[in-house]
């Protein structure tokens, strides 16, 4: 049996299995199911052709198997650019104004309602199912946590049609540079509608998305900037914001040079503060949205930044209060590196107190859903995300429904009460008891058969061991295959990560 070093893990080659692969290995080593749990979704019973975490560039949605790559492909956040999708869901809001029957114009505003609903629940759909299926796991790992550190509420404004993009830049950002990465986000008309940058002019200033670039997405809390900066990122940031115009609004020559204009994205000059300002302690002259440019060298390239957003990628994935000698050496390579965020991962997964955390970590709800789905299945494609995102809902970690922009908190505290056990438990039996909805198209009366296969190769093999002697007992005394399948699902030992 072939065995790869990851992450400073001994991990037999089909651990971390993917989608239509080989069987499982004879035996599989409890760090290698350790690992694999860690640095993918959940473990599955395939193999995989080559060692993970992998730090490739995010793949299209081409290399997933061709059921979900079509699933992906027909919604319409897939067929239409995002710039059209917003322009198109301005008009008909707009529309809805113009007519003057109250009924057809309640029945309008529904209308909007529901295709905006139904764009949020297309992005939410797509990254369930990259997530379950994507053979970069590590980059969807990392995709959703950036999107939780930038965290935008879908529901304000018109940004349920823009969060499908939104998820597609982070993504793509996922394992590359924090600096581009917090460019692209700044960039993106979803983070300036959410904070209100749109609304940030000379003479009436809007500091929420400044305070939050520096408090959340980079400095942290008590690092050292002060309230004058914040207020100098906010003048810096005058004239950031979003045009949903097809073509640019008419200014004087000496705007229209400094003036931007990409897609949903625009900095109007006109609305700039052209001041100096000093910031972290240097002098930025007002030149326009260069200034901006220089505000974020110097925001990435603190040792603030490169602690803050070390630790937060170690608390994902090692837990709460990660130890100083486990993120110190991710920060200096931070420093190092200049944000290369695939060095910094090298660096934690190659961290001794990273090894000896392996399976003492707590699933979210988001990580027990996946998991769960990619057990239970183990490559079999389901037809309808929908069970999926409801049971996010009701554990309280719906996918861009945080309403505040701290995001979902990382540690177990959050998601460990009684009421969530309670929850878990549900799911658990929903899946145990077959194909739980995930197998009923759209439009479709009764499920396709999907019984979940759980006592496989895999968990004799693999997990079986690793569970807890009181597991295996409660398990050895079920009466049915489902009630065995709905414990191993609720059992503390498949919360672990």
């Amino acid at each position: 049996m072939a065995r790869v070093w990851i992450g400073g893990a001994l991990l037999a080659a089909g651990a971390l299995g993917t989608v239509g692969a080989h069987a499982a290995p004879q035996t599989i080593p409890a760090a290698s199911i350790a690992a694999a749990n860690r640095v993918t979704w959940g473990v599955t019973q395939g193999a995989v052709s080559t060692p993970a975490p992998s730090f490739a560039r995010p793949p299209a949605d081409s290399s997933l198997p061709p059921e979900v790559a079509a699933q992906i492909a027909a919604m319409r956040i897939s067929r239409e650019p995002m710039a059209q999708l917003v322009q198109e869901m301005d008009a008909q809001q707009r529309a809805t104004k113009d007519i003057t029957d109250p009924a057809a114009r309640e029945a309008a505003k529904k209308a909007w309602q529901q295709d905006m609903n139904d764009l949020l629940r297309e992005a939410q759909a797509r990254a369930l199912l990259r997530d379950v299926y994507s053979p970069a796991q590590l980059t969807e790992q990392m995709g959703w946590f950036w999107s939780n550190l930038f965290s935008v509420h879908a529901q304000k404004r018109d940004i349920r049609a823009m969060v499908g993009d939104y998820q597609d830049v982070l993504r793509a950002h996922a394992l590359g540079s924090y600096r581009g990465l917090l460019e692209a986000s700044l960039r993106h008309p979803a983070m300036l509608r959410y904070l209100d940058n749109d609304q940030n002019a000379a003479g009436k200033i809007n500091e929420n998305y400044a305070r939050e670039i520096m408090e959340l997405h980079s400095m942290g809390v008590g690092s050292g900037y002060t309230q004058k900066d914040v207020q100098e990122l906010a003048r810096i940031l005058t004239g950031v914001g979003v045009s949903i115009r097809p073509d640019g609004a008419q200014m004087r020559p000496q705007y229209q040079q400094l003036a931007i204009h990409d897609g949903l994205f625009q900095f109007d000059p006109r609305r700039h503060d052209f001041g100096d300002k000093q910031f972290l302690g240097h002098t930025i002259h007002g030149s326009g949205f260069g200034e901006v440019e220089q505000a974020l060298d110097l925001i990435a390239a603190s040792p603030a930044t490169a602690h803050h957003v070390s630790t937060k990628i170690a608390e994902y994935f090692v837990g709460d209060n990660p130890a100083p000698a486990l993120t110190q050496p991710m920060s200096d390579t931070f420093l190092r590196t200049h944000g290369d965020i695939s060095a910094v991962l090298r660096a934690m997964f190659a961290a001794p107190e990273y090894q000896a955390s392996l399976a003492t970590g707590f699933k979210d709800p988001v990580h027990y859903v996946v998991s769960a789905v990619r057990y239970a299945y183990d490559g079999r494609v389901i037809l309808n995300a929908r069970p999926m995102i409801n049971w996010l809902n009701q554990m309280g970690e719906g996918l861009y429904m945080h309403e505040t922009p701290d995001g979902y908190p990382l540690g177990a505290a959050a998601w460990s009460g009684p009421g969530q056990m309670e929850t878990r438990f549900e799911i658990a039996r929903a899946i145990g008891n077959g194909s739980a909805g995930l197998f009923r198209s759209d439009g479709a009366v009764s499920d396709q058969p999907a019984f979940p296969q759980m006592q496989n190769a895999l968990y004799y093999n693999g997990l079986e061991p690793t569970l807890a002697p009181q597991t295996r007992a409660t398990l050895a005394a079920a009466t049915t295959p489902q009630e065995w399948n709905m414990l191993l699902l609720a059992s503390p030992d498949f919360m672990k990560r």
